[in-house]
């Protein structure tokens, strides 16, 4: 018998959450970060695509807080415990933060993609949520995909192929 899953798909600067029965996927990251949360006692999964590192540069009149590391990581714990999941079960992987473009010069605002690893990163200390898994860095873009009935993240590029973490 064939388990009808149904995907769950997360644009730019966006997050969402699923159960057992969902994909959640996102593509097009690039120096964006990818980032999920899974409860595997629950199995419950979500995932948001993060753009920037900080909400410190939002200049938008209503904050898009699925944008930014550090606000979008906690909205989806937040999402993640209001759909069921145990705290102290959850755990992160992430993919994504490229450096998609060579710059000459150490001009730090031109580091998108590291930048972003590490502020999620940061976020997930100071929420005492463990990184189990990345696949980041490099200079090519990803598309990934959470089952919510594993936990397993599906990684694939054109120039890596396919991968699971």
């Amino acid at each position: 018998m064939i388990e009808e899953q149904s995907i769950i798909k997360v644009a730019m600067a966006d997050l969402n959450v699923g159960s057992q029965d969902s994909l959640i996927r996102t593509t097009g990251l690039g120096s964006c970060v990818g980032l999920t949360l899974y409860d595997p006692g629950k199995k419950l999964g979500g995932m948001a695509h993060v753009m920037l590192p900080s909400s410190d540069i939002a200049r938008e009149g209503q904050l898009n807080i699925a944008k930014f590391a550090d606000t979008a990581v906690p909205e989806l714990l937040s999402r993640l415990i209001e759909l069921g999941a145990v705290r102290s079960r959850i755990v992160a992987k992430m993919a994504g933060g490229s450096q998609m473009f060579a710059f000459a010069g150490g001009n730090d605002t031109m580091r998108i993609g590291p930048r972003n690893v590490e502020s999620c990163k940061l976020a997930l200390e100071a929420l005492k949520i463990p990184l189990i898994a990345e696949d980041t860095g490099g200079s090519y873009g990803r598309t990934i995909e959470i089952a919510c009935n594993t936990g397993v993240l599906f990684i694939r590029s054109v120039q890596k192929g396919s991968k699971e973490i």
